[in-house]
């Protein structure tokens, strides 16, 4: 009962929150692709928390499956995603039409890894949100106190790390690691002793190391160098010569 009183207080949307959606519906079907990770800005009060302690506009990441059946309507453009209150769910791409959102693609995925992430995603339909990840981030709501930055990241890998319970981001962490495609990964450099079969005293060669899924946050992929930024409007051929202005068009020749 007082986790449900938690999760209702956490979901509630910031009254101060105002909507911007940059992005049409129709733009954003015609643009988006299966294994595209959908970034959402958020509005309730645990999207705020998560947006400062990464001191990022973004707060919830959901991955698109392509069409699915949603509310028993097959064919629908749908998300998988990790709900504050349901666990992990699929639900209408549509659901974030009225919120800032950014689409981040993987660059160089088969068919068949597409698929290898979307099943190992839709395979944890039904598992619940990580509730002692909710109750370590609490206490930074009222009032948010002024974390050091290197300690944020930290803050946010306090969950249970239960198989079967998760958070948005690191849910989607797992997808991508199950088929080893990269997000921002540690960078270790070793020395290497041989080089071309003779002795190299000098040698050194780079080797990556996968990160803990519990210290991703929805920022990162945004930030990683391995998924393109992908904008539906820019996507659709836009030309800024196509715009209708509410003000007198004024050219830059009439002021010479």
């Amino acid at each position: 009962m007082a986790s449900r009183r938690l999760t209702r207080y956490l979901g509630a949307p910031n009254p101060r929150y105002m909507p911007i959606a940059l992005t049409k519906s129709g733009e954003m079907e015609q643009t988006i692709q299966r294994g595209d990770v959908l970034l959402v800005e958020g509005s309730s009060k645990f999207s705020t928390t998560i947006k400062y302690l990464t001191q990022s506009t973004w707060s919830h990441a959901a991955l698109f499956v392509g069409e699915a059946t949603v509310d028993g309507k097959p064919g629908t453009p749908a998300l998988i995603e990790a709900d504050l209150e349901k666990g992990v769910v699929v639900i209408p791409l549509a659901s974030y039409t009225h919120i800032h959102t950014r689409i981040c693609r993987p660059v160089g995925l088969s068919e068949r890894e597409v698929s290898l992430l979307i099943e190992y995603a839709m395979s944890r339909v039904g598992n619940q949100y990580d509730m002692k990840n909710i109750v370590d981030l609490l206490r930074y709501l009222m009032p948010t106190p002024p974390v050091p930055v290197r300690w944020r990241r930290r803050l946010l890998a306090l969950g249970s790390g239960e198989p079967t319970r998760a958070i948005c981001s690191t849910f989607i962490a797992q997808a991508f690691q199950s088929i080893r495609y990269p997000i921002l990964p540690h960078l270790v450099r070793r020395p290497q002793p041989y080089r071309d079969g003779r002795p190299c005293n000098a040698c050194e060669e780079d080797y990556f190391q996968i990160r803990h899924h519990s210290l991703f946050a929805p920022r990162d992929f945004d930030l990683s160098p391995y998924f393109q930024i992908v904008k539906p409007v820019i996507h659709a051929d836009f030309s800024h010569r196509d715009i209708t202005w509410d003000s007198p068009h004024v050219s830059l020749g009439d002021n010479e």
